[in-house]
């Protein structure tokens, strides 16, 4: 059995996707949804419920980086995980996020990047898009991105606007109307930017919302989400897939 942990993970479509993928496929294997209050015990439960492979997302992704028995590829540099597989009784924590969120961008023409929070989607993304600026409410979760000699900004200190490419890796608008960062500095910055993605997938948030008010391109976390899935769904098998196919088979169910 596979699943995924998160609070809140009411709205996850990963269940309908690898679901769909098992069906069609005719794999005998299951993928359910796990609502974990306590992110400490997220390999206790992992164990307990003798899960083949799990997915991770908010707010679970750091802890699970700290708690699995190795962590492998990009996820030691990102210092966040969102996949997890049981391999000879160990739990090994892999990253799919950052490569799944390049391919979801690919054909965007872009210079200058702004990544909004300092999570680990924003850590993720920040691996694999180096020369990106970190803006962030509060300036104690940006040690991370000093360290990797980033350009980073709280909201008292931002006052840079030219920006091609937006990208909210914040949980603002999931299950409310809020911004991710006030509505001021956005209106500043989508007058200059030509491109606007929400790592939430399943709504149009009010950072989408605005951002089209400015004409901008946008994308929700569709495409992400499908990208991360496809290379998580290689790690759940065990094999290489055609990703093109496998992706498609995604878009099938979710579009």
């Amino acid at each position: 059995m596979f699943l995924i942990f998160g609070n809140p993970v009411s709205h996850s479509k990963s269940p309908i996707m690898h679901n769909y993928f098992f069906k069609k496929n005719n794999i005998n294997k299951c993928y359910g949804r796990y609502k974990l209050e306590n992110g400490e015990k997220i390999i206790e439960i992992f164990k307990k419920l003798n899960l083949k492979g799990a997915n991770v997302t908010v707010p679970h992704k750091e802890l699970a980086y700290k708690l699995c028995d190795e962590v492998r590829g990009i996820a030691k540099e990102i210092g966040a995980v969102n996949t997890l597989i049981k391999k000879n009784n160990k739990v090994i924590g892999y990253n799919t996020d950052a490569p799944g969120f390049l391919e979801a961008i690919k054909e965007f023409d872009y210079k200058n990047v702004l990544i909004i929070g300092a999570g680990g989607t924003a850590k993720a993304i920040s691996l694999v898009l180096p020369e990106a600026h970190i803006l962030n409410r509060s300036e104690n979760r940006l040690k991370y991105f000093k360290l990797k000699n980033k350009n980073t900004y709280t909201w008292e200190t931002f006052n840079k606007f030219d920006f091609d490419l937006i990208i909210n890796t914040t949980s603002a608008g999931l299950n409310d109307d809020n911004l991710p960062v006030p509505k001021e500095i956005l209106e500043k910055l989508f007058k200059n930017a030509k491109y606007a993605v929400d790592v939430i997938y399943g709504k149009e948030t009010p950072f989408l919302k605005l951002a089209q008010k400015y004409n901008l391109e946008t994308k929700t976390g569709l495409d992400m989400l499908v990208y991360q899935g496809v290379l998580a769904m290689e790690l759940f098998l065990g094999k290489k897939l055609d990703k093109k196919e496998t992706a498609k088979t995604y878009f099938e169910i979710l579009r």
